[in-house]
């Protein structure tokens, strides 16, 4: 599409009362914990309102394609809609997000909320729409989730201030700094785009990981993929959150040292953001500056306008 730098959209920021919608672009979901999950929403002074056929079920998906993708369409074109969150990730994102209305999304930027299997409408964000968005919890997440959690999805939707993150428990795998725009995701997520419309770039980016279940050979397969593919050529620094169910930390943090480690950036381990009840809110496709000695990494604009 020739987008570029300057095309960055950046959705407003919410404000208590706001409505806030909620879309299942991928698999069925608990509705226990999504209830629960309704209500932190609620509690944190949203109105909530819930996609049309939201519990609907195909098998391993919430509806047809062609429903999970007006669920989405759906809720960008409401104007009483200030911010969407997914009920789930799971899998079926990949499936709709070429069914998107493209340009309508572009005409009303909003704030979208997910991870792990949302992490393809994250990356169709900023392909498409060079638009922010949120990788956070998943309403049935926010269900367990701690205050740390909460307190930082809150910041993010609502914040006035650029988020800064400082990881005391981080784990600095490769020293130094550099400024980049945010992007990434779910590792796998992020490897079955590449082929598509969508194929990942990462040229000049700060890179953020995160997955689960998958043992270190597998982590280091799609690495190499990635490598091969050239998602990673240029790459300016690499983040990792939680690898939760993925063996010992030490040797999957080994796999990321033995594969980057050759391209001298900086590369910080242990940001609690991913599969784990800490899930803190990181917003993608806005410029921050990672700092692997001081294990921080901090932005230079709010995550809304």
């Amino acid at each position: 599409m020739g987008l570029n730098a300057t095309d960055l959209r950046i959705p407003p920021r919410l404000s208590p009362g706001d409505t806030i919608g909620i879309a299942a672009p991928g698999s069925p979901f608990d509705r226990v914990l999504f209830q629960k999950g309704v209500a932190v929403l609620t509690a944190m002074g949203f109105e909530v309102v819930l996609a049309d056929g939201l519990f609907e079920r195909c098998g391993y998906l919430a509806g047809p394609d062609p429903h999970r993708s007006a669920q989405l369409n759906g809720l960008f074109a409401d104007p009483a809609v200030k911010a969407i969150v997914c009920a789930r990730g799971g899998y079926g994102a990949l499936r709709v997000i070429d069914r998107l209305d493209w340009a309508l999304i572009r005409r009303h930027p909003k704030l979208l909320v997910g991870f792990s299997d949302v992490t393809n409408l994250h990356a169709a964000l900023w392909g498409e729409c060079r638009m922010v968005s949120l990788h956070g919890p998943n309403v049935t997440g926010l269900a367990e989730a701690d205050d740390h959690t909460r307190t930082a999805l809150m910041a993010a939707l609502t914040g006035k201030v650029p988020i800064a993150l400082s990881l005391s428990q981080g784990v600095t795998l490769q020293a130094g700094a550099a400024s980049g725009i945010v992007a990434g995701g779910n590792l796998t997520c992020l490897c079955h785009l590449i082929g598509t419309r969508f194929h990942p770039c990462f040229d000049g980016r700060l890179l953020f990981l995160e997955d689960r279940g998958e043992a270190p050979y597998r982590i280091d397969r799609m690495l190499t993929q990635m490598t091969q593919a050239g998602c990673l050529k240029g790459v300016a620094g690499v983040i990792l959150g939680d690898f939760s169910a993925c063996g010992a930390l030490e040797v999957v943090y080994g796999v990321f040292r033995e594969r980057l480690g050759e391209r001298r950036i900086p590369i910080l381990a242990g940001l609690e953001a991913g599969h784990e009840k800490r899930n803190l809110t990181l917003p993608l496709g806005l410029e921050a500056t990672l700092d692997a000695d001081a294990r921080t990494l901090r932005y230079r604009l709010p995550a809304g306008a």
